[in-house]
């Protein structure tokens, strides 16, 4: 393990210091500042030459600064002449925009990709992709963690009986069906049209709630306008306590206010994203993956399979 290195850049810290605990490693020295222009300054304050080298970054807000900083620091360890960089993304930004589904629109994720592969990165390690194709916008290695088995240990300790698993949208079922099959629990969809990137209205629920404990399971949560919409559906259609497993806490916008008024009992979340000011809402639990994904990193350093991680 002594030629495994762990950095971080600014954008979550905490979840970098966890992954180092559980690796048994210290955290890389680094130095991330600003010149008074604005722009990012970077440096590596430890030899890492040969070494195996692991950059904790998540693209959320500010995402263009926090994008930029990962690709400074890993050309900055490009020319450091470490052995290999691998991006660590607990949370992959402008991942929604993966298709052009209007016309002269960009395709962001895949630009993200090119900007990575090009910046010096070896390998990219990531947890719940908003969409499974992004992998294939990379050339280079991608290990796509996936937070279920987290949220599956946290709920299972509640000892909750007559369990429903629902997704928001059509779009989430593949993810909806991976915890339904963990709980042993049934599946429903929540029927939704778009009105546009900040408000959904809800058609009608697939699948029977009435009487049940709901679980709604989605990769990110932003404005919160289709979570609440759905959350509110469901108790109409009879649902009893409503919880939400949410992998990404965007929290953007109207985002608190519409989960201190929702129908929504509790938010469960991930630290792939610091929580920052919405930390205050008693609503929301924050789980960790910093084990998940340091177990990951001490797999591909060791050269060691990690394909029970994607299960």
């Amino acid at each position: 393990m002594d030629k495994l290195t762990v950095f971080t850049g600014t954008a979550n810290t905490k979840l970098a210091e966890g992954i180092c605990k559980s690796l048994k490693v210290s955290l890389g020295k680094s130095i991330v500042t600003h010149f008074c222009d604005g722009e990012t300054r970077v440096k590596i304050e430890e030899n890492v030459r040969g070494k195996d080298v692991f950059v904790v970054q998540s693209t959320c807000s500010p995402a263009n600064e926090n994008l930029m900083e990962l690709l400074i620091m890993v050309d900055a360890l490009k020319r450091s002449s470490a052995r290999r960089i691998t991006a660590v993304l607990p949370y992959f930004g402008y991942a929604r925009q993966d298709r052009k589904d209007q016309p002269r629109v960009p395709i962001t994720a895949k630009l993200v990709a090119n900007l990575l592969t090009r910046a010096g990165a070896d390998r990219v390690i990531t947890t719940d992709l908003h969409a499974d194709q992004i992998q294939g916008f990379f050339d280079i290695p991608v290990d796509h963690l996936y937070a279920v088995r987290v949220f599956t240990e946290y709920f299972k300790k509640k000892n909750m009986e007559d369990i429903a698993i629902v997704s928001p949208d059509v779009g989430g079922i593949k993810m909806a069906r991976a915890y339904a099959k963990r709980f042993g629990a049934s599946l429903a969809i929540v029927d939704k049209r778009r009105i546009n990137d900040v408000e959904a209205e809800v058609m009608h629920i697939m699948g029977d709630v009435k009487g049940k404990n709901v679980i709604l399971v989605d990769d990110i949560i932003a404005t919160a306008g289709s979570l609440t919409e759905a959350a509110l559906a469901l108790k109409k259609n009879g649902a009893k306590d409503i919880y939400a497993a949410i992998t990404h806490p965007v929290l953007c916008g109207p985002a608190i206010e519409r989960l201190e008024r929702s129908e929504i009992k509790e938010l469960v979340v991930t630290d792939t994203i610091p929580l920052g000011e919405s930390e205050s809402c008693e609503k929301i639990t924050q789980l960790s993956v910093s084990s998940l994904l340091g177990e990951a990193i001490r797999r591909i350093h060791s050269e060691e399979s990690i394909s029970a991680l994607f299960e």
